[in-house]
């Protein structure tokens, strides 16, 4: 238990410090630039610094760095960048690694990995992988694995017993493979998407 507890404070920290890093590269990108492109719905940034570890509602802060423990659920933590863990986590930008038995949930931007029943990023751009029983995704970039995984636009491969994508640039491995935007739009086994 010593060793997973050290764990996670090292990697909270080493996270944090990833995520401080990538925004002081993001300003100095911003700097050179003449124009800033406006955004939909910007990020709030009250909270970068230092590891929260949460329990279910609390803290109510927008950000949280470090280590979200999910029991029985949380949803006040808009960003949350590190590892969520628990039966029921969600949010609205998500970096790091989500293990919720129930479901995981990000809204608008994901960046790394969802294991769980059920894994939702429905209408989030993501990059990284979805393990579990129901994956979906609305644009994703990586890897969808378990019994059913759908995806509006991927890069990348599914492997699952139901895969279905709207667009697919990658592979399909699966007893029942649909990609609606493509010449052959039913394939058992493997079906490719070019």
């Amino acid at each position: 238990m010593k060793k997973l507890l050290t764990f996670a404070a090292v990697a909270a920290v080493c996270g944090s410090a990833l995520a401080a890093i990538a925004q002081d590269i993001e300003e100095e990108e911003m700097d050179d630039d003449f124009t800033v492109a406006e955004e939909a719905a910007p990020r709030k940034t009250v909270a970068a610094w230092p590891a929260f570890f949460a329990l279910s509602e609390l803290p109510a802060t927008p950000d949280l760095v470090g280590l979200r423990l999910t029991i029985p659920y949380s949803t006040k933590q808009e960003n949350v960048t590190g590892f969520d863990i628990g039966l029921w986590g969600r949010a609205q930008y998500f970096e790091g690694l989500q293990v919720n038995i129930l479901r995981n949930d990000v809204k608008d931007e994901l960046t790394g990995f969802q294991i769980g029943l059920y894994n939702s990023a429905a209408q989030a751009d993501m990059l990284g992988a979805q393990v579990g029983l129901w994956n979906e995704a609305g644009t994703l970039r990586g890897v969808q694995g378990g019994l059913v995984n759908i995806v509006g636009t991927m890069d990348g491969f599914q492997v699952g017993l139901i895969n279905r994508a709207e667009e697919l640039y990658g592979f399909q491995v699966g007893i029942i493979n649909v990609i609606r935007d493509a010449e052959l739009r039913f394939c058992p086994i493997v079906n490719v998407g070019f």
